[in-house]
């Protein structure tokens, strides 16, 4: 399987996962098939300990299966190059930038890792990936200490996509913001997938953001993905975990809310002003 023929971005097969501890073996996944195409927004759920944040991480190349096939664009995350890894952008939980950075600093790390690009060049790419997060010039010599809970996670934004990655994965991408910052960060979301042609791979617990952003939902129990679809078809599928999660007092207001919710209009151009 080649890049330029399959519309496949994402290919999970048969995939375990093995972590050893005192009692013995804990196995996460077992035998876990996933495939992700081209252009979806699919949101990982599950209770805890089903390796939603794991999965992640195997397919950014950060840990290995103990085994099963994982394919990134055709290719095995451990097997990227330091240019085929510009393939990838994530978003961490917590931003997790460098405090002793500063924002414009944050955002332009992983081009100067490279080490292929004047200063000014990569100065001015920063800029650009700043502005297209909603943020302005002002804010590129901010350290990370001043910033807002909302700002934090849209620098932390910028900078996943400074190397322009068609997939992009997201970590809990609202957890910590009120509801009009994670709405706000759920529409610029939503503007960059379409204007960017985004392939979007998301953990979140907040059924706000997954009922708003994902076109697929994928649900892990019982070590592997039990069903995926809309949240329409997910929520049909016969199994305690869904009854409970997507069923119960949250899931039902939050569907509610999705199907009360008037249209939308569309966001400004990517880089527009704010």
């Amino acid at each position: 399987m080649t890049e330029s023929s399959t519309t496949v971005v994402v290919d999970i097969r048969k995939l375990w996962t093995v972590f050893k501890n005192a009692d013995g073996e804990n196995i996460v996944h077992r035998d876990l098939d996933l495939h992700i195409e081209r252009g979806e927004v699919l949101s990982l759920v599950g209770g805890s300990g089903t390796g939603k944040t794991v999965l992640l991480r195997q397919i950014l190349g950060l840990e290995k299966p103990s085994k099963g096939i994982v394919e990134v664009l055709g290719r095995a995350p451990g097997e990227l190059s330091a240019k085929g890894a510009a393939n990838v952008g994530m978003l961490f939980q917590h931003g997790a930038l460098f405090s002793a950075f500063s924002v414009l600093e944050n955002i332009a790390f992983p081009l100067r890792e490279l080490k292929l690009l004047p200063d000014e060049l990569i100065r001015n790419a920063a800029l650009v990936k700043l502005q297209m997060v909603g943020l302005q010039p002002r804010h590129a010599n901010m350290s990370p200490a001043d910033l807002s809970g909302g700002m934090i996670k849209r620098v932390a934004l910028a900078r996943a996509l400074i190397m322009d990655p068609p997939l992009l994965l997201l970590d809990e991408p609202t957890a910590g913001l009120d509801p009009e910052s994670a709405d706000s960060f759920c529409d610029l979301l939503r503007g960059l997938h379409r204007e960017l042609g985004l392939t979007v791979v998301m953990v979140t617990h907040d059924l706000d953001t997954l009922f708003d952003l994902s076109t697929r939902i994928a649900v892990l129990a019982d070590h592997k993905v039990i069903t995926s679809g809309s949240a329409r078809e997910v929520i049909t599928y016969p199994h305690p975990f869904i009854h409970e999660y997507f069923l119960g007092g949250r899931g039902q207001r939050a569907l509610e809310a999705l199907h009360d919710k008037p249209a939308k209009a569309p966001p400004p151009p990517v880089g527009a002003g704010h």
